[in-house]
């Protein structure tokens, strides 16, 4: 006898979902006017007609992407709302079956321009998991996290952990849709959309390193890539700074370690009464000075020495790589010390009031010795220069405003591992250059200990993986302190 057939089960779609994501209120006025509350400031979010505020109230428990994706006037009201509210990163997504109420996964935007898109797949395509995607354990909750995606997962089925298991391995996915304990279309779209996940063609090969989809890409170590987005800002939505986020829980550790026990050597009575030379004045007299004098500016003039006693390439020269059949490397010369004379890091500045020089973003060649425009919006220019006064706490904006870039592959081609750390040792290393000769000249400045990768993408046209910000430096000319007698 025949096994009676099984009744096909219909299958239940999943939905994609719109919420408030909960750290601020949302208020909304008799007249129509919508104003968000975070952190004690406030967003004006517009006005909607009363319908279109009806239904925008249901973005507290979730509403349906599809719900607003219509032509109507409502709809298009509701559209309007939430991409304002998504530029300001206070929505989150939620892919679920809305039946059982089951959440899949929660995604938490991390740039803002982050919408959720689903990457077509077929029963015949190839996918397989970014060696960049990284999932781990936060507070009580599973992430799935990458520093290529605009987004975070939160993973709500413990079954699409093993299912992600099994893509470290090319899978099709009609053998996934046979084998894998979690199988949802849906879900690896919003993953191959957000780069968790390659689909891989003929050319593509297994998936490894080198197939990975951008060339560039294959000169970056996980943990570099990571530890880069990480630690900046533009590409994660965490706080950067000083958030004081551990005050509560351990006391702050005192300026000057105490004394390790055990007989001391004291090297005070190797001091001399010689005079200071005028290179330990100079160590002892540099300081960092945060409010400039804007009616009296740092000149074209004054820069162009700074450039050239700090960053100027001295000279080029040639050798072959170490090793049997490596090609030849160029490499030059420049005022600070470099790892293995990489000098992978260039100048970008962003002037505000500097006399004989345009307000703008250019370029320092330093071969040439001269400045090149790049075009970039006024909007981009306050914003990157607004983040710097916030970033110093300062009165004011900085004249001239130097974002220290890398070029990522030019030290990373030799060294693996370590590639991103003798970066930052170079930037260090460059940024007391500057101090001191800021101070040799007479004029001010700060180091600063933020950067926008996404901003400075956004103005040069540049990929964050390829060329971006690793420091930021002011200068200008400090306001002179009056002092009472």
């Amino acid at each position: 006898m025949r096994a009676p057939r099984k009744k096909p089960t219909r299958k239940i779609a999943s939905v994609i979902t719109a919420r408030l994501n909960g750290h601020f209120s949302l208020q909304m006025q008799a007249d129509g006017s919508i104003t968000a509350f975070v952190d004690g400031h406030s967003v004006n979010l517009g006005q909607l007609s009363t319908a279109a505020m009806d239904r925008a109230r249901n973005l507290t428990d979730g509403l349906p992407l599809a719900s607003f994706a219509g032509k109507s006037a409502i709809a298009r009201e509701v559209d309007v709302l939430v991409h304002r509210l998504a530029r300001h990163g206070l929505l989150e997504y939620r892919l679920s079956f809305p039946r059982d109420e089951q959440v899949l996964v929660v995604i938490e935007p991390q740039v803002p321009e982050y919408w959720p898109q689903r990457a077509r797949l077929g029963e015949g395509d190839s996918i397989v998991l970014s060696r960049f995607a990284n999932l781990r354990r936060r507070g009580n909750e599973m992430v799935l996290e990458s520093p290529r995606s605009g987004a975070l997962f939160r993973i709500g089925d413990p079954a699409i952990a093993a299912t992600l298991a099994a893509l470290s391995r090319p899978q099709k996915i009609s053998r996934l849709r046979r084998h894998v304990t979690f199988f949802n279309l849906d879900l690896f779209e919003l993953l191959l959309d957000s780069q968790f996940l390659l689909k891989l063609d003929a050319n593509s090969g297994d998936g490894l390193r080198v197939n990975e989809g951008d060339g560039n890409l294959v000169l970056w170590d996980f943990h570099d890539l990571v530890f880069h987005t990480r630690s900046t800002e533009g590409r994660q939505a965490n706080p950067v700074g000083s958030t004081f986020a551990y005050a509560s829980v351990v006391s702050p550790l005192p300026a000057v370690r105490p004394p390790w026990p055990g007989k001391k050597i004291d090297l005070r009575k190797f001091f001399t009464s010689d005079p200071i030379s005028p290179f330990l004045k100079l160590l002892r007299d540099r300081h960092s000075v945060r409010d400039f004098d804007d009616e009296h500016p740092v000149t074209l003039a004054e820069l162009a020495r700074f450039l050239d006693t700090t960053a100027r390439v001295l000279s080029e020269w040639k050798s072959d790589a170490n090793f049997e059949g490596g090609p030849e490397i160029t490499y030059s010369t420049r005022p600070y010390p470099s790892a293995g004379s990489a000098y992978e890091l260039e100048l970008y500045l962003t002037v505000s009031n500097c006399e004989g020089l345009a307000r703008g973003l250019y370029h320092y060649d330093a071969g040439g010795h001269a400045l090149v425009a790049i075009g970039a919006s006024a909007q981009q220019l306050q914003a990157l220069l607004a983040a710097a006064e916030f970033a110093m706490d300062a009165p004011g904006p900085p004249q001239v405003l130097i974002t220290i870039a890398a070029r990522f592959g030019r030290i990373s081609w030799k060294y693996s591992s370590i590639a991103y750390s003798l970066i930052l040792k170079d930037v260090g290393s460059m940024i007391q250059t500057f101090y001191l000769t800021a101070t040799d000249m007479g004029l001010g400045s700060c180091a600063i200990g933020t950067s926008n990768i996404d901003l400075f993408a956004k103005m040069t046209g540049l990929e964050f993986h390829v060329e971006g910000p690793v420091g930021q430096f002011a200068l200008g000319r400090g306001k002179k302190l009056l002092v009472a007698n």
